[in-house]
């Protein structure tokens, strides 16, 4: 049940692009001032280092943004997207036009510091579940206006795409429950926009709606901030459902301490905010020298 994101389509270059104009458009304005104190003819080479161990990710924001300003600027990766890269390691190497690449220089790295960071906790969740069924999926606490950019680095990172806005799926929490008049009552009103929807997902909170949800056709429930013994209970009653088994995904209050414990139980999915929401960057760094 990932939300279908092609990242080899069409569109989604566009994306990229847009977000990479975005984001110069933001930094550069008129003209980047202190860049033009450079010899228009003066032609550099700019590699940029890890200073961490992380994984990987931002490669085709980082290059719309050199190619936007250089477009004859020779790009070469020594780490591909999704791989490890070590302290001190060198993982790009640019050369062209000094101008065009000092003024890439803050823009490219934001992208490449965010994105990694975003792959890099999410692989180190991911091992932290190896071995269980429990995968690890994202949300929708993304920063605004890079969310598929986001999710896109969960996804290098190893974890899985959740629905992608309001838009695409249907997942109805405590407050949809209550409006609609129970878990019942809100199941029945999901089937109705079901065609429209990647899937439907609700929330339960105790045991009695887990069981109410799966009587009445739930294939998806998110068990919302359950102890362990209740967790594994949960799972108890949704294997014996058989054929009517729903995906069981956990919510609230996972922390990577306690993550592996909650795969344990055998819930299926285990959805975490803080991948996209609570980073910090990936620290890298771009040394100029002459061509």
């Amino acid at each position: 049940m990932d939300s279908t994101l092609d990242f080899s389509s069409a569109e989604w270059a566009a994306v990229v692009r847009a977000d990479a104009l975005r984001a110069l458009d933001e930094d550069v304005g008129g003209g980047d001032l202190t860049a033009s104190l450079i010899d228009a003819d003066r032609r550099a080479v700019a590699r940029v280092v890890a200073r961490e161990s992380a994984v990987l990710c931002g490669i085709p924001w980082v290059e719309a943004v050199v190619r936007h300003l250089a477009p004859d600027a020779r790009i070469t990766w020594h780490v591909e997207e999704g791989a490890r890269c070590a302290p001190d390691q060198v993982v790009l190497e640019l050369a062209g036009a000094a101008r065009a690449l000092l003024t890439a220089e803050r823009t490219a790295l934001n992208f490449l510091q965010l994105l990694s960071a975003v792959a890099t906790k999410t692989a180190l969740h991911v091992d932290a579940v190896r071995g269980t069924r429990a995968r690890i999926v994202d949300t929708r606490k993304t920063l605004p206006g890079l969310r598929l950019a986001q999710k896109y680095a969960v996804r290098a990172g190893g974890g899985v795409n959740h629905r992608i806005g309001l838009y695409d799926a249907v997942l109805i929490k405590e407050n949809h429950i209550v409006a609609a008049g129970g878990v019942s009552a809100a199941l029945r009103a999901a089937a109705r926009v079901a065609g429209r929807a990647k899937f439907v997902q609700i929330e339960v909170e105790t045991l009695a709606q887990l069981d109410e949800a799966l009587a009445n056709g739930a294939r998806m429930l998110l068990l919302d901030n359950m102890d362990l013994p209740t967790l594994r209970e949960a799972v108890r009653r949704n294997d014996a459902a058989g054929d009517a088994r729903a995906v069981l995904e956990i919510s609230g209050g996972v922390t990577l301490e306690g993550l592996r414990a909650l795969a344990e139980t055998g819930v299926d999915r285990i959805s975490i905010g803080a991948l996209t929401k609570d980073v910090k960057a990936v620290d890298f760094s771009m040394r100029f020298q002459e061509a």
